[in-house]
């Protein structure tokens, strides 16, 4: 059974998923890492310190994945979501995200805003599945020295280096 709970304090399995999450992310630009639990646990107690709304999923009393969210001037962003490999296509995410909307809609919202990286496919289908299909944001920055830039894309009249 899932079960939502909001975080108040930081605990060992969150620290960890946050960890993992950061490993997923480093491997959509190729980067193989491990994941330190540390860090994890310094970036949720920034997020708590800072005021983030920060949500876990539980199934069955089991850390599945977590959500935390940002808001701005009554604007929700998506700060980081994450499911766990073996909690993943259960409803989970769905269920964390639908709570970002909860966190939107009580300031009179209508979406809430999510960072996805554009290697991220699984999330990307999730978002247009879930009706999110407008491109809101565009990162740019100059190319690292010895970066090895393969892809190219468009975004209306304008090609990127990826």
């Amino acid at each position: 059974m899932l079960e939502l709970i909001a975080i108040s304090e930081v605990n060992d399995a969150l620290a960890e998923m946050v960890a993992f999450f950061r490993v997923e992310l480093r491997s959509y630009k190729g980067i193989v890492s491990k994941p330190y639990v540390d860090a994890g646990r310094e970036e949720m107690e920034e997020y708590l310190a800072a005021g983030f709304p920060v949500f876990a999923g539980l199934v069955d009393g089991q850390y599945a994945g977590y959500v935390v969210c940002r808001v701005d001037n009554e604007v929700v962003w998506v700060e980081s979501i994450f499911v766990k490999e073996e909690y993943r296509r259960h409803g989970v995410a769905s269920a964390l995200h639908s709570k970002a909307e909860e966190i939107a809609a009580s300031y009179g919202e209508e979406t809430v805003y999510n960072y996805v990286h554009p290697n991220n496919h699984r999330m990307i289908e999730f978002l247009r599945k879930r009706g999110y299909t407008v491109l809101n944001l565009i990162e740019i920055r100059k190319p690292y020295k010895g970066e090895n830039l393969t892809q190219a894309i468009t975004v209306g009249n304008h090609e990127f280096d990826y």
